[in-house]
């Protein structure tokens, strides 16, 4: 059984309704581009992307350069984007652009690291 679709009118509410600040529609998938600090970085979030794809048994298309990965996400089987698009980008963004809480334990990179 597939999921329901999202007709394309319906998807800039629900990036809005799921906090994807810098998600966006275009030709039928729900993309995002992420720029990094260069090459090491870039191959991280690959692989940190990757396994959440794989967690999740769903997977995206990435293009991957130096500094940059765009992510573009629908559900193939049903010829569309769904929850579980809203569902893997919200989490691909929430550990790609996590960062150590000022003043704790961690200190965090002092690099650019990834940039939505």
């Amino acid at each position: 059984m597939s999921e329901p679709i999202y007709p394309d009118a319906d998807i800039p509410a629900k990036i809005a309704e799921h906090g994807l600040t810098g998600w966006y529609l275009e030709d039928g998938w729900l993309r995002r581009k992420f720029t990094t600090d260069g090459w090491p970085t870039t191959l991280m979030l690959v692989n940190a992307i990757g396994y959440l794809c794989e967690a999740a048994w769903h997977h995206a298309d990435l293009a991957v350069t130096w500094g940059k990965v765009w992510v573009k996400l629908k559900t193939h089987s049903a010829g569309g984007i769904t929850d579980k698009d809203f569902l893997l980008a919200r989490k691909i963004e929430e550990v790609a652009l996590w960062r150590p809480e000022k003043g704790g334990a961690l200190e965090g990179t002092p690099n650019k690291f990834v940039r939505g």
